[in-house]
Formats: C-alpha cells, sequence, structure tokens
C-alpha cells in the first residue's frame, strides 16, 4: 500500500515538472562572453527564482514554474541590471548585452 501511494504521488508530481519552462541565453559584455561569476536571478509577478552562475561562456538557464512576464536581475562584479523576459511552457532563448552606461549597469535583449 506504501509502494502505491508514493507510485501516485510520484505520477502527479510528473506533470507540475513537465509543465515548468526554461529561460536560456547567453550574457555578453563589450563583445565577449562575461565568463563564470556572472549570477541570473528572476521575479515573475510575486514569485521569486535564486539566481544561478554563468558558466565560463557565459551561457545561464533558469528553471521558471510558470508562463509570464518576468524580470531577470543579472549581477556582474557587484552591480546589477534588470531586464523584461516571457516564460513560456517550453525552454524560451533570452541572450543578453551587459553595458556600463555612465558607471551603471545596463541589461538589454540582443
Amino acid at each position: 500500500m506504501k509502494t502505491f501511494a508514493i507510485s501516485i504521488v510520484i505520477l502527479l508530481a510528473i506533470p507540475t515538472l513537465a509543465s515548468a519552462g526554461e529561460v536560456y541565453g547567453k550574457i555578453t559584455s563589450g563583445g565577449a562572453a562575461v565568463g563564470e561569476g556572472t549570477t541570473v536571478a528572476a521575479k515573475c509577478g510575486a514569485k521569486s527564482y535564486p539566481a544561478v552562475s554563468t558558466d565560463k561562456t557565459g551561457t545561464y538557464h533558469i528553471v521558471i514554474d510558470e508562463p509570464g512576464k518576468c524580470t531577470l536581475t543579472v549581477t556582474m562584479k557587484g552591480q546589477s541590471a534588470d531586464v523584461a523576459v516571457v516564460s513560456y511552457d517550453d525552454a524560451a532563448q533570452a541572450d543578453l548585452v551587459l553595458e556600463a552606461k555612465d558607471g551603471k549597469l545596463t541589461a538589454r535583449r540582443k
């Protein structure tokens, strides 16, 4: 009976996991990949998603539970910049470009 109950719980969780979306992309600054150490966090409505780090090629991916408008916060060398994206049920690519303007970090979609 216990095995049956665990199996039901797992089967009910699978559609929830399958409906999760992902936002991924590459971040560049000055024409080059940002490398490791830059972080990307997301906020969608009232829900916040913890920051993930870029890899050595400047690539990131963050899993978001529901579709809709989100704000990505990119942090590099102690400065942060926000950029709006949309999360879908399927993966969505959002390549980003970071620039320093008047000493402030800005982010835009590529």
